[in-house]
């Protein structure tokens, strides 16, 4: 190891850039990250065994030319332990309403709370983590997820449970902004849209190895076994990040210095522009999921309306006069930070309207059985989740804007083939859309991660990962709320609420994926606004 000017060690053959695991965790960048290793005065004590293995095993990871991989490796292992049980609990929830003797719809609060959680908390977190540090932000998140599995697999009654999962919205908001960041603030500019690709198959993948390792445990051992299985893989996970990622080196003095410093920044941050984004979003998701139930213009539901409106309008105002704002109003003038939030927010809500429809398409519409529709919906997650990696590494070739136009294009196509679905449609044909809507996602995500992070500042890739999964989580909530309130109203105007007839049934369906398509088509046209990441040109 040889030591820069400042004393600090920087491993051999890693470039003093941003992928620099010593700079990636150094004050400048991460000024919070003193808080989890040894400094100067604590790694001159006596190290007992376990602590010296950690070191060991630390400096081993650091020195290696592959290092950022480590990193994204490492922090991918506790996403996958975070996502793995969040489809497979849909497939419990009727043994689980049996057991605490209440509805199936009361317990889709199970899926709804996190992401109304999830909106309140990533503002405030992705911030939190440009001050303190990403590490420990994301390892609070793994904490976190320890407790909120416990709680669940030993919730005696529905509320525990509801408030249990509810929890667990505010660690994905913890590790989903966190991981992002420190993965942008690892690889050098031109390769994060590799390393994205990778995030984006545990994303996709991660769900359904849930349903296909889950399910099993489910039937045979019980729903509470998934999350103790779970709480084992938390541990794991939090074991190998807290290896890998290391803490901060230097003297005592610096790591005082360092630590008021993040107290000053914390203390002189936005808050009123956090909590006015932080209750507006909120407030926008839960009134897309109370109107289907109450009614559009329900009381209630036109209420979050009009405060949530309320407050995003104040945000916006926050950050135009704010001297420290939680994101520079400057940002919002460059495509490569905008179109990226717009294509994942359109993406999104095609993608999830969709994902939730064809179930109803197929069962409805075609007489399938659960289990038929299980084995043909597959193929949406796993052209996801096999296309994503590849993608990332083909768009270093044909840039990024080609990506993400090819993605929003094939998802596109996939809603109006749905769109189009009538008695005489071929499996095959249904097939394709499956797997064009996997393969847009799959393709296109890397692409706008990597697009609106190169356009960010090294200290600010927290509030700009809280900004892209904002834009995604309420496009998501809206696609899945809108598409299906289309679908059952449609149905209920044309008298076919209890009606059998399969065809008249299939035609319902046509107005919801044609308003999907006309959505995802936007993204289309923002997918052409975007520039590529200009890349130096090999030698030669």
């Amino acid at each position: 190891m040889i030591s820069d000017a400042d004393g600090t060690p920087t491993p051999p053959s890693v470039s003093h850039h941003r992928d620099d695991p010593d700079e990636l965790l150094s004050p400048a960048s991460d000024p919070g990250a003193v808080e989890f290793g040894a400094s100067g005065s604590e790694a001159a004590s006596d190290l007992n065994w376990f602590a010296m293995l950690h070191t060991k095993a630390q400096v081993r990871a650091t020195s290696s030319d592959r290092y950022p991989w480590w990193v994204l490796g490492s922090l991918l292992a506790g996403l996958l332990a975070l996502n793995i049980t969040f489809t497979v609990f849909i497939v419990a929830l009727p043994k689980v309403a049996g057991e605490f003797h209440t509805s199936i719809t009361v317990l889709t609060w199970t899926m709804t709370g996190p992401l109304l959680a999830y909106g309140l908390a990533a503002p405030l977190l992705g911030k939190a983590g440009d001050i303190f540090g990403h590490r420990r932000l994301y390892l609070f998140g793994l904490a976190g997820a320890m407790v909120s599995a416990v709680l669940t697999a030993m919730a005696p009654d529905v509320i525990t449970l509801l408030g249990a999962r509810t929890l667990d919205g505010i660690q994905g908001a913890a590790t989903g902004t966190a991981s992002m960041a420190l993965i942008m603030n690892a690889f050098k500019p031109e390769d994060r849209v590799k390393a994205m690709g990778w995030w984006t198959l545990v994303g996709a993948g991660g769900p359904v190895i849930g349903v296909s390792l889950g399910s099993p445990i489910i039937e045979f051992f019980g729903w509470r076994a998934l999350f103790w299985m779970q709480l084992v893989l938390l541990i794991a996970a939090f074991c190998v990040v807290a290896v890998i990622l290391p803490g901060h080196h230097g003297s005592h003095e610096e790591h005082a210095a360092d630590k008021l410093r993040a107290k000053t920044n914390f203390k002189t941050m936005d808050w009123y522009g956090s909590t006015t984004l932080s209750v507006g979003v909120t407030l926008v998701m839960l009134a897309l999921s109370l109107s289907p139930l109450q009614g559009w213009t329900a009381p209630v539901p036109m209420a979050c309306w009009a405060i949530g409106a309320v407050s995003i309008a104040l945000f916006v105002r926050s950050i135009q006069r704010s001297s420290n704002p939680l994101i520079p109003a400057a940002y919002f003038s460059k495509r490569n930070f905008v179109m990226p939030m717009v294509i994942r927010s359109t993406s999104n809500f095609a993608y999830f309207g969709a994902f939730y429809l064809f179930p109803l398409l197929m069962e409805e519409g075609y007489q399938y059985s659960i289990g038929q529709v299980g084995g043909v919906a597959i193929a949406r997650p796993l052209a996801f989740a096999i296309s994503s990696p590849i993608a990332g590494y083909l768009a270093v070739k044909i840039g990024e804007r080609t990506s993400t136009i090819a993605g929003s294009i094939m998802l596109t196509v996939s809603m109006v083939i749905f769109a189009c679905c009538v008695t005489g449609t071929p499996l095959i044909m249904i097939i394709v859309a499956l797997a064009l809507s996997g393969l847009g996602m799959g393709v296109a995500m890397p692409s706008t991660s990597s697009t609106m992070a190169n356009e960010v500042a090294a200290n600010e890739m927290g509030v700009m990962s809280a900004a892209q999964m904002l834009a995604m989580q309420v496009g998501e909530v809206a696609g899945i709320q809108v598409l299906i309130t289309i679908q059952q109203g449609v149905a209920k105007r044309r008298g076919l609420l209890e009606t059998h007839d399969a065809s008249a049934l299939l035609s319902t369906f046509h107005v919801p994926f044609t308003v999907g398509a006309a959505v995802c088509f936007i993204g289309v046209i923002c997918s052409f606004m975007i520039r590529d990441h200009k890349r130096e040109k090999p030698a030669g």
